[in-house]
């Protein structure tokens, strides 16, 4: 079992890393604007789905076999930054909606999946999850798979919670752009510029 100690490190490391702006915080940000506190909390479950996928694959070695074929790394990384390029180009095309437009089911439940696939598409999410999880994991404690299932499960719930707060700023700048229809264009060519440096920095070297 992990002890209490190396759990209060990892969690704070976790935080520490949550703070560094990237794709997840850019879309959470993003859809708890153009949809309320819904639209944020349906990005923090997806990237929690998204969180628990790359756990389990972390725990079996497929990140490790992903890693280790250098193809298969560039693939992800493309289809990453063709995902974020997309997301721009919507941003760009429907400045005027953003803030005005209302959240229904079926709109929770695609950003939902949408924030899974940028989170997963991500490469350095890959990454992060092969090279920080087993930092913290000691085969002198138990099974090592066992220990990184338990890690990931805490890092989800960090996360989950961290960008579902994050998503109710978005909400509450959702306000205010109802009532400046010039501040929610620009925000929506803001925020297309920075996906689009996103994408760029993502790209294959």
């Amino acid at each position: 079992m992990i002890d209490t100690s190396t759990l209060l490190i990892f969690s704070g490391a976790v935080m520490a890393l949550l703070l560094s702006p990237g794709p997840n915080m850019a879309f959470v940000m993003a859809h708890g604007m153009a949809y309320g506190l819904g639209g944020g909390a349906a990005a923090a479950l997806g990237i929690g789905l998204a969180d628990l996928i790359l756990t389990l694959l972390t725990a079996t070695g497929v990140t490790a076999m992903v890693a280790a074929w250098p193809p298969s790394f560039d693939v992800i990384r493309y289809a990453g930054a063709a995902y974020l390029l997309w997301m721009a180009y919507k941003a760009m095309r429907r400045p005027g909606e953003l803030g005005r437009v209302a959240a229904s089911q079926a709109t929770l439940r695609s950003v939902f999946v949408r924030a899974a696939l940028n989170s997963l598409l991500n490469p350095k999410a890959l990454l992060f999850f092969m090279v920080f999880l087993p930092q913290f994991a000691d085969p002198g404690k138990g099974a090592v798979g066992h220990q990184l299932i338990v890690l990931g499960c805490v890092l989800t719930a960090i996360s989950t919670v961290f960008h579902t707060l994050l998503g109710s700023v978005g909400g509450s700048v959702r306000r205010f752009l109802c009532r400046h229809a010039r501040a929610a264009k620009l925000q929506s060519r803001g925020l297309a510029a920075l996906l689009v440096l996103l994408a760029v920095m993502s790209r294959p070297v």
